[in-house]
C-alpha cells in the first residue's frame, strides 16, 4: 500500500551553530534518493578521509568558539549536558565524532547557556 502524500516524516531535528539539519531512517532517505534518481553513497563505498575528519574539525572548532564565547569551562558544559568531561574534551580537539544523542544534549546545554547570556527583552 503507498505512502499517504499527507503523512508526517519520521525525522529528528537539530540546530547547530545556527544551521538546522534532519535525521531520518536511512530507508527513509535511501528512498527519498531513489524517487531523486539519486545514488545515496554509503560510508564503506569511500574512505573515511574523504569527508568525516574535516567534519570532525568542524564541529570541533564550532563547539569550542561557542563555549568559551559564553564563558563555559569544558567541564562546565559537561556537566550541564551530562556527558563525561573526556568525552567534551576528546570531541573538541577532533579526536572522536560524536553520535547525535551526545550532539543533542551538547546543542540544547550550549543553547540554555547563550540564552542565559544574553536573555531576550521582556515586551
Amino acid at each position: 500500500m503507498p505512502a499517504k502524500r499527507n503523512a508526517p516524516v519520521d525525522c529528528r531535528r537539530v540546530e547547530l551553530d545556527g544551521i538546522r539539519y534532519v535525521i531520518l531512517r536511512e530507508s527513509l532517505f535511501e528512498q527519498l534518493c531513489r524517487k531523486a534518481g539519486r545514488e545515496s553513497g554509503s560510508a564503506a563505498e569511500e574512505p573515511l578521509e574523504a569527508g568525516l575528519p574535516m567534519d570532525r574539525v568542524s564541529l570541533a572548532e564550532k563547539l569550542s568558539r561557542r563555549r568559551r564565547a559564553v564563558g563555559l569551562t569544558q567541564a562546565e558544559l559537561a556537566r550541564r549536558a551530562g556527558v563525561r568531561p573526556e568525552t567534551l574534551n576528546r570531541i573538541e580537539r577532533g579526536r572522536t565524532t560524536p553520535d547525535f544523542a551526545t550532539v543533542r544534549k551538547l546543542v540544547v546545554a550550549m543553547n540554555a547557556a547563550e540564552e542565559e547570556k544574553n536573555p531576550l527583552n521582556s515586551p
